[in-house]
């Protein structure tokens, strides 16, 4: 929810320091960043259940984890949003890939890291 959250964030940024409208055009700057967010989650479970502990037991799946979930939910984010984007006709100028590299990096890693710099756990209880 956090991630989806600052993906919509990221996009309403976006649109207003280029004096776009929110609400009007919202949806069609986001859905390639929430598509490519919802394939990261997957691919960071997918990713998550082939690791191993020291023991050789699965890892647990952990959402507040910098490694493996945030790198490839912000991973996917990006590379899934532009590729959306540009299939879908819209911009992806290297400036626009290298600017949301740095936002999605810094909202999609940073939150879990200060999560876990704070001792704040944010996952559900087993």
């Amino acid at each position: 929810m956090v991630d989806l959250v600052l993906v919509l964030v990221f996009c309403t940024i976006g649109r207003l320091n280029h004096n776009e409208s929110i609400f009007g055009g919202l949806p069609k700057t986001a859905w390639p960043f929430v598509v490519g967010l919802a394939l990261g989650w997957l691919a960071a479970v997918i990713v998550t259940d082939r690791l191993r502990d020291g023991g050789g037991n699965p890892k647990p799946f952990e959402s507040t984890a910098l490694w493996p979930t945030g790198v490839v939910v912000w991973v996917c984010t990006l590379v899934g949003g532009m590729l959306l984007r540009a299939v879908s006709g819209q911009g992806v100028a290297v400036s626009f890939v290298v600017v949301a590299a740095i936002v999605l990096a810094l909202f999609l890693l940073g939150w879990r890291g200060a999560a876990r710099a704070l001792g704040v756990n944010l996952e559900p209880q087993r």
